[in-house]
């Protein structure tokens, strides 16, 4: 009897044990799960360019400065934000290329010039400018430092913001949520979240007018 005793107390010890495992277990999961949300094609961090309200079309954009794709682009999106002015939500994230030297030091001028409020001033100008300093065989963070000064940026605030390792996780997140979300070179458009294969200029805005129709 004893015996029976004993063992229908480490019985119960070992299956409260297993319970409290799970418990644990099934905490630690939750944890993870809100620590490493599931990506997202825009967030409240992402930089809108024009906010067309909660019935708009939403494009976004993920860019590399460097890239003469994405610098090709660049007037047709300028285009259709005029066009469709009002309708859409356009927006823009940062997916640098490794193969681009100047990649990385325009994503961080952009950033710096957007703590201050500045971000689409700084990305028409790098644009406007990507033949000065794309492909080159050497970084030169020297010119986006001028293109700061030239749209007006405070220098200092500047220099600081690209100096910060924080300014470069803001561009490393957005690549890396890009990756996670399939893309694999720029630029690479989303409309209302689905991402687009482009095969011809009017593409984007086909889909543009097909979401509208939606």
């Amino acid at each position: 009897m004893k015996n029976s005793v004993k063992a229908v107390i480490i019985t119960g010890g070992l299956v409260m044990l297993l319970l409290i495992g799970l418990l644990v277990w099934a905490v630690a999961q939750r944890a993870e799960s809100e620590n490493d949300p599931k990506p997202q094609v825009l967030r409240e961090e992402s930089h809108v360019l024009d906010d067309g309200g909660p019935d708009a079309v939403t494009v976004v954009e993920f860019l590399d400065f460097e890239c003469e794709a994405c610098g090709a682009f660049y007037s047709v999106v300028e285009e259709l934000r005029q066009k469709y002015d009002g309708q859409i939500t356009y927006a823009v994230r940062y997916f640098p290329l490794p193969g681009h030297v100047n990649s990385m030091n325009a994503a961080l001028a952009a950033e710096a010039a957007a703590q201050q409020g500045e971000f689409e001033a700084m990305y028409q100008r790098l644009f406007e400018t990507q033949t000065q300093w794309g492909e080159a065989a050497e970084p030169d963070p020297a010119v986006f430092r001028a293109l700061a000064d030239e749209i007006g940026l405070d220098m200092a605030a500047y220099d600081k913001a690209v100096k910060d390792p924080a300014t470069a996780e803001r561009v490393r997140r957005d690549r890396s949520e890009g990756t996670f979300l399939g893309v694999e070179g720029t630029p690479t458009f989303f409309v209302d979240g689905q991402m687009l294969t482009l095969e011809k200029w009017g593409d984007l805005e086909k889909a543009i007018i097909e979401a509208q129709s939606r």
